[in-house]
């Protein structure tokens, strides 16, 4: 069993395929190597990217430990545009300042979640089952919050949110870093990344030694929903605005996705939250390549395959062992 939450020697490959892209971007796509400070601030594509990133690493790493725990949260795109909806239409609405509006988006993502952590762990619901009813479920009730209308608004302290530096970094960068310092801490430093690897290897197992395995998988679907709020309010802020019908549509695929590129078993057990950060860095630089290059539009998805399953098949240890067997014959 490898230490939770450290980057496993699997998560060299997208590592080496991360590079790999930024490398050919510097090379051959116009403009990326530009980098610099402009009034203090860093700006360039590839600080352009990274901060792009930033909401899907926050969703990436939670999806992590819920998928550490052999399960799967589908409704996160839903509660992203959830909290986005009940932060704009509080700050819209009369005596409601932006650190209430932006508790209570926090506090609708870890609902979310902890409904998402009574299905799964307390009545015994499938997680794909329990999180697709709730995608469902959370969509239609941000779209009934704001009459399924888009809710503008322009408080600075929420904008600032997407649109602010701390320092020379954007502040969805520092947000997105400390989400992810935060929780492999807590996983390094605590008895947690054991119980998510016990309860993912095997779940009986774990609950006969004794491992709160309700308790643990609890905590996995609060963290996935209050992550993906958090992620909500920057996008929402972004925009300026919340979209109830079109905002985080997907984009529980590409965190899933982002979790395997970065080294973590869907079958549970096994994970790297660093590398599920690595993973969307790496689908956020990709989207922008195939933009920068020119791709068609009806090949982006194409080519966006590809790659990925590249990096996928490389992470497969029947490949590699095939591969090297191979060599070793020669």
């Amino acid at each position: 069993m490898s230490r939770p939450g450290r980057t496993a020697p699997r998560v060299w490959w997208p590592l080496i395929a991360l590079a790999a892209l930024t490398g050919f971007n510097l090379l051959w796509t116009d403009g990326f190597a530009r980098l610099g400070l402009d009034d203090g601030v860093l700006r360039g594509p590839v600080v352009d990217v990274v901060r792009n990133a930033a909401p899907l690493v926050i969703i990436a790493v939670g999806m992590a430990l819920v998928i550490a725990t052999a399960g799967v949260d589908l409704s996160v795109g839903s509660t992203l545009a959830m909290a986005g909806a009940v932060v704009a239409v509080l700050l819209t609405g009369p005596r409601w300042g932006p650190v209430p509006a932006i508790a209570a988006g926090l506090g609708a993502g870890l609902g979310i979640g902890l409904v998402a952590g009574v299905l799964v762990s307390g009545i015994g619901l499938q997680p794909i089952v329990a999180t697709l009813v709730l995608l469902a479920c959370v969509r239609g009730g941000a779209q009934l919050l704001t009459d399924g209308r888009t809710v503008s608004f322009q408080d600075s302290m929420v904008l600032a949110l997407a649109s602010g530096h701390i320092g020379a970094i954007p502040v969805p960068v520092v947000v997105a870093g400390a989400w992810l310092v935060g929780l492999v801490a807590l996983v390094r430093t605590t008895a947690l990344g054991l119980f998510l690897e016990a309860i993912g290897d095997n779940p009986v197992a774990a609950r006969l030694a004794g491992v709160p395995v309700a308790r643990v998988m609890m905590f996995a679907y609060v963290v996935a929903g209050v992550g993906a709020a958090l992620a909500g309010i920057i996008v929402a802020a972004d925009i300026r605005a919340a979209d109830p019908t079109t905002a985080g549509k997907a984009i529980e695929l590409d965190a899933i996705l982002a979790v395997v590129l970065g080294g973590t078993a869907l079958a549970g057990g096994r994970f790297s939250l660093c590398g599920a950060a690595v993973g969307a860095v790496l689908i956020k630089l990709l989207d922008t390549t195939v933009v920068a290059r020119g791709v068609p539009a009806q090949a982006t998805l194409v080519v966006k395959a590809g790659v990925v399953l590249v990096v996928c098949v490389l992470l497969s240890d029947r490949f590699r062992a095939a591969l090297l067997g191979g060599l070793g014959r020669r």
